[in-house]
């Protein structure tokens, strides 16, 4: 099976060369994208079963063993593979069917499927990689093709929101270069297995140096508060098939590489309180943050930065379940994550909008729409007995077994953030889903413009409420940009409508592309699925996270006999 282990990465790369040079046959392009990523799903499943029977697979590339590269599949690795495969898959087979990007005439389409490849490939290599220097290599492969991703279409809002993400991971980057000079120079490797043999016989300022420079590389991939501002306003912007597969994958390269950091090259330093505060603002920033939204969109980015605290929580823990319940969390929520954004991106379709503003009644209009949205809905708001529900449980209970004051403010804090979160895609629902359009377009015509002062109006509407600078209409806020776009939508005149005006005008599309909503359905479906399997899938985190916390099987396969 160690044969297997590069193809993960080579294949995607192979692909992407072999997609740019068919560049002017679209459906040559697609049938070899398509086959590279069903091929990466059976490869990741034999890795994973060969990984869970026969121990962590490792191949070093060129045989220049120590100094080469290796690659490493152990269960780890495995399973974020085998779910990261799945997730691209259906997120690519989406975006075929929703013509690309959904503004085909506007885009370069050519050059999409090689890019996606490249980006497919980076997830590969980082969660394979044996080595801080692949890992390197991995983050940059993500940012090129992320970029080019974020502002397919060169619309100025994907340029400006292009133009931060990329700011911010050209720092990281810089950050984890220069602590890969750190690490090289104290311990002269940067091969993981062998720095976690050399980093004991470093003075304790010097470990912690560059434990801390690591992590707070780490920390900014993984949108770990307060690291995490980028994040909201780079995602949105983009395609929603982008939009999926960056929210379901990029941030949790980031976790997998905590999880690396804090197991395999420092765990007598597990700096648990400083980990553990993160994880805890990271929750309540994060879901407070997706509460004050009134674009889905944008409440499912901070919702994505609120749930990374649970797996910052787990990963803080130090122990085993802690471990095992951050590893089940990260596969779910790669999962639920992706499927959101999918479904969001056939409520755009459908209604022509994200914002709450201008929906309302898509349960009447798409109630298929509407089940597509709820089961993975109420999955991240962890209602039993969907996998986020056990995924949550399954923290608490390693927060309530490690028993540290810290530790139950984080189970208090986890549970307030669960509920919030049920709070934020309940309003979402009632908005969006369940009030008429009717109701909307009601709503919308009683806000105020832009900057405009108190009225009479104002007075004689006792549920419109102003304050700083919002507008809050019963449990919704309205900010600046929403009152702009409520004027601009309410003139009769403009060609930019809500729903109840689309539907009033028969402009309402009858129904959505089968293309688009199988790929979506089946990743619903697979997040369903993850509770039917949950114990067998908690069974083998708790096998991944025993190895972690042990890392002989890691070592005796990467050194061999130069195994202390």
């Amino acid at each position: 099976m160690t044969a297997l282990v590069p193809l993960p990465v080579l294949l995607p790369l192979l692909g992407a060369g072999a997609a740019l040079m068919l560049s002017k046959r679209p459906r040559a392009q697609r049938a070899i994208t398509v086959g590279v990523l069903a091929a990466i799903v059976v490869i990741a499943a034999l890795l994973l079963v060969a990984a869970d029977q026969d121990g962590p697979q490792v191949v070093w590339l060129g045989q220049w063993k120590p100094i080469g590269i290796a690659l490493v599949a152990d269960r780890l690795a495995a399973l974020m593979l085998l779910v990261s495969a799945i997730v691209t898959l259906a997120v690519l087979l989406y975006s075929i069917g929703q013509g690309m990007t959904g503004d085909e005439s506007e885009t370069p389409v050519s050059i999409y499927h090689p890019t996606f490849m490249v980006l497919v490939a980076g997830v590969s290599n980082a969660f394979l990689a044996g080595d801080l220097f692949n890992l390197f290599v991995s983050f940059e492969m993500l940012l090129f093709s992320s970029y080019v991703l974020l502002t397919l279409g060169g619309t100025a809002a994907r340029i400006r929101a292009g133009t931060i993400y990329v700011v911010v991971n050209v720092l990281s980057s810089m950050l984890f270069l220069a602590a890969l000079a750190a690490v090289y120079a104290a311990v002269g490797t940067l091969n993981l297995a062998q720095i976690a043999q050399r980093v004991d016989d470093l003075p304790d300022h010097v470990a912690l140096t560059l434990q801390l420079l690591l992590l707070v590389t780490f920390c900014i991939k993984a949108a770990v508060f307060p690291l995490s501002l980028w994040l909201p306003d780079s995602y949105p912007t983009a395609p929603a098939p982008v939009t999926a597969v960056f929210a379901g994958l990029l941030t949790k390269v980031g976790v997998y590489a905590i999880i690396r950091l804090q197991t395999l090259l420092f765990p007598g330093s597990p700096l648990t309180d400083l980990l553990l505060w993160a994880a805890l603002l990271t929750m309540l920033v994060g879901i407070l943050g997706a509460i004050a939204q009134s674009d889905i969109k944008r409440m499912l980015s901070f919702t994505l930065v609120s749930h990374i605290g649970y797996m910052i929580f787990g990963v803080a823990l130090a122990t085993t379940t802690g471990l095992s319940g951050a590893i089940f969390y990260v596969a779910h929520h790669i999962t639920i994550q992706t499927a959101l954004f999918l479904v969001l991106g056939l409520i755009e379709r459908r209604a022509g909008s994200t914002a709450l503003l201008r929906l309302g009644g898509l349960a009447r209009f798409a109630p298929v729409l509407g089940v597509l949205f709820f089961v993975p809905a109420m999955n991240l708001a962890g209602i039993p007995p969907l996998s986020g529900f056990l995924g949550k449980v399954g923290l608490l209970q390693a927060g309530l077994a490690q028993g540290s004051w810290l530790a139950l403010v984080l189970v208090a804090g986890g549970t307030l953030t669960s509920l919030l979160t049920l709070y934020a895609v309940a309003k979402t629902w009632a908005l969006a889903f369940w009030r008429s359009p009717e109701q909307a377009h009601e709503m919308m015509k009683l806000l105020p413009g832009t900057g405009d002062s108190h009225t009479e109006e104002d007075a004689a509407t006792p549920q419109l409420v102003r304050h700083r600078g919002h507008v809050h209409v019963g449990s919704v806020a309205f900010g600046e940009r929403d009152l702009a776009e409520a004027k601009r939508v309410a003139d009769a005149d403009e060609p930019d409508r809500d729903l109840y005006q689309r539907v009033m005008d028969g402009s309402l599309p009858e129904r959505l592309p089968l293309s688009m909503v199988g790929p979506a359905a089946a990743l619903v479906l697979v997040s369903v699925v993850i509770t039917f399997v949950a114990g067998p899938l908690f069974g083998f985190t708790d096998r991944a996270a025993e190895d972690l916390q042990e890392r002989t099987p890691y070592f005796s396969s990467v050194l061999g006999e130069d195994t202390p």
